[in-house]
């Protein structure tokens, strides 16, 4: 079954930085957008960053200047760089693919 699997969550204070991955099985990942999405405690999960399979990016105002999102069609794999990091960045993160299921995400906690 295709799947996603997130990672590279962790615990960083306030101005950090995290690289987030985002593995994808199968054959498909080449030509397939790649959505970020965060969900804060508490809060429905929103929509941070996109990228095309062309490599074409779009952000959410929260994180304009902050994360940058990237791919690496030969190895199925996508990256969220998320530097500047703020306590309200906290919560976890998960990849989108259409058509393969949600994973389980990668928490990410913001504190000093």
């Amino acid at each position: 079954q295709v799947q996603v699997v997130e990672s590279g969550g962790g615990l960083v204070q306030p101005g950090g930085s995290l690289r987030l991955s985002c593995a994808v099985s199968g054959n498909i990942f080449s030509g397939v957008v790649i959505f970020w999405y965060h969900q804060a405690p508490g809060r429905q999960r929103e929509m941070v960053a996109s990228i095309t399979s062309g490599g074409t990016t779009d952000y959410g105002d929260s994180v304009k200047g902050r994360f940058t999102a990237s791919r690496d069609n030969s190895h199925n794999t996508g990256y969220l760089q998320m530097d500047s990091l703020k306590p309200d960045d906290t919560g976890v993160y998960y990849c989108k693919v259409p058509s393969i299921p949600w994973g389980q995400g990668t928490q990410v906690t913001v504190s000093s």
